[in-house]
């Protein structure tokens, strides 16, 4: 099963501060025909003016990645962590059994972010708290893993059984990616177009949702492209 949600298909919230672009229900939006995709539940692209942000907000039983995209996004939390990330750098929260955290954005430019969340593999985990850093050429030509259960080098840890990608393809490079029966896939497109199977395309701000896809084949269009993949349970 393929499904695509275009970018112009996507909830919206736009304030003087925050621009953001959401693939599911957040917040005040409702869509009972837009329901979670496996543990994925949030989905969102934001950008956050200078000196602005989401101030001291709780959160439970619920593992959040932010992959910054440019900018410079500031995470303090209830437990003393106090950090700053970048492009090409990621913060993992597990909030588990209960966390109080802030982000805001320290600088005068935007901060352009991924904010994604998913539900544990567990409750009642101890809340805890990341950074990990990747190297932006490792990406291109291939799938790099950002998240996982495994966790390692450069690889933030979730407590849920899946990884997060991200991938750069020049104009016309393929590569196919591959998972046993049974999983979900979401892609997500951040730059170019991305080719898909039985002529299907993602553009900026689209993606898409699969299940029963052992092997999907992903190809670059003339202007090439640069994406998130996420291999769900």
């Amino acid at each position: 099963m393929l499904r695509i949600y275009k970018a112009d298909e996507r909830y919206r919230t736009d304030l003087p501060w925050l621009k953001s672009r959401l693939s599911f229900p957040f917040a005040d939006h409702i869509d009972p025909d837009n329901p979670p995709f496996g543990p994925l539940r949030v989905f969102n692209e934001d950008r956050i003016a200078g000196g602005r942000g989401f101030g001291g907000h709780p959160h439970r039983e619920m593992e959040i990645v932010s992959v910054v995209l440019g900018g410079r996004l500031r995470h303090e939390d209830s437990l003393g962590h106090v950090a700053e990330t970048g492009y090409g750098e990621v913060q993992r929260m597990s909030a588990g059994s209960g966390i109080v955290h802030s982000e805001t954005n320290p600088g005068e430019d935007e901060v352009h972010l991924l904010q994604i969340w998913f539900t544990p593999a567990e409750r009642g985990l101890a809340p805890s708290y990341e950074t990990t850093s990747y190297s932006l050429e490792a990406m291109r030509g291939r799938l790099l893993p950002l998240a996982s259960a495994q966790g390692g080098e450069g690889i933030a840890r979730v407590h849920q059984d899946l990884t997060l990608y991200i991938s750069e393809l020049d104009p016309g490079q393929r590569l196919v990616f591959e998972q046993p029966e049974g999983r979900r896939i979401y892609l997500y497109v951040l730059k170019g177009v991305l080719e898909l199977p039985y002529g299907e395309r993602l553009e900026q701000g689209d993606g898409a949702r699969l299940t029963d896809t052992p092997q999907l084949p992903l190809t670059a269009a003339d202007a090439g492209a640069r994406y998130v993949l996420i291999d769900l349970p």
